[in-house]
């Protein structure tokens, strides 16, 4: 197994097959942020990792962190916190921000550089990737955002200014997001956080499979229509006659 460098002329990617043990994933070097190439690895369930500044990385890890949406784990104080209503949680309603907040992580560092989120925007703007955006008395303080893959959602990242926030965004989304059709979220690799929500391991080839069976049901349109997800319950699609 070795690291494959990418071409500037191809859109070609390795298979997630041959990606390293350790660091577990790692597939490939170089390359750019352009929407056609992103697209084509969220595609064959690659994404890109790496410092600012640096050569472009693009992993495939086994095993892959999911999160099915009705395995959101719901606990005790979550919901206690919920009773009270505390957050207006919206879906694409303001792209740049979340990412933005996102990025800024003064005590952990960040990958969201600058090249980072100029091209997540383009993909916003291109309809490809979304952001939940958790507020309170008017404040953006918390949210998400990720990819689409038809049924599948590639979560990116997620922030937080207070207690739940992110947690809330998740939850919302989920129940948003399965009334609309969606079957599955990528979570990348499974962390204390989003273990805690639910999220599991599932083999890499099993991730793939899944990937190309999902990414061929999109949702429908008015799921991705900028709008509010919580505390307003979300409604699937009309039937077509």
């Amino acid at each position: 197994m070795r690291i494959v460098k990418l071409s500037p002329q191809s859109l070609a990617f390795p298979s997630p097959e041959g990606a390293l043990r350790d660091p577990n994933g790692l597939l490939a070097i170089g390359g750019d942020l352009t929407a056609p190439r992103l697209l084509a690895a969220y595609e064959r369930g690659i994404f890109p990792w790496y410092s600012p500044g640096e050569a472009i990385l693009w992993w495939s890890p086994d095993p892959r962190a999911v999160l099915f949406p009705a395995e959101f784990h719901l606990n005790r104080s979550l919901k206690r916190f919920l009773r009270h209503d505390p957050f207006r949680i919206t879906l694409n309603h303001d792209f740049a921000a979340v990412i933005a907040a996102c990025a800024h992580r003064p005590d952990e560092g960040t990958w969201i550089g600058p090249e980072v989120q100029r091209a997540y925007q383009h993909l916003h703007r291109l309809g490809y990737a979304h952001s939940v955006e958790v507020w309170q008395d008017d404040q953006l303080v918390g949210g998400m955002y990720g990819v689409a893959q038809g049924a599948l959602f590639c979560g990116e990242s997620m922030f937080s200014r207070v207690t739940n926030a992110s947690k809330c965004a998740l939850m919302a989304f989920c129940r948003h997001f399965a009334a609309y059709g969606g079957e599955l979220i990528d979570c990348q690799v499974l962390n204390a956080h989003t273990a805690r929500l639910g999220a599991r391991e599932i083999p890499r080839r099993q991730f793939l499979q899944q990937l190309s069976t999902l990414q061929r049901r999109p949702l429908a349109p008015a799921g991705w229509e900028p709008q509010v997800i919580s505390p307003q319950p979300a409604e699937p699609p009309s039937p077509v006659n």
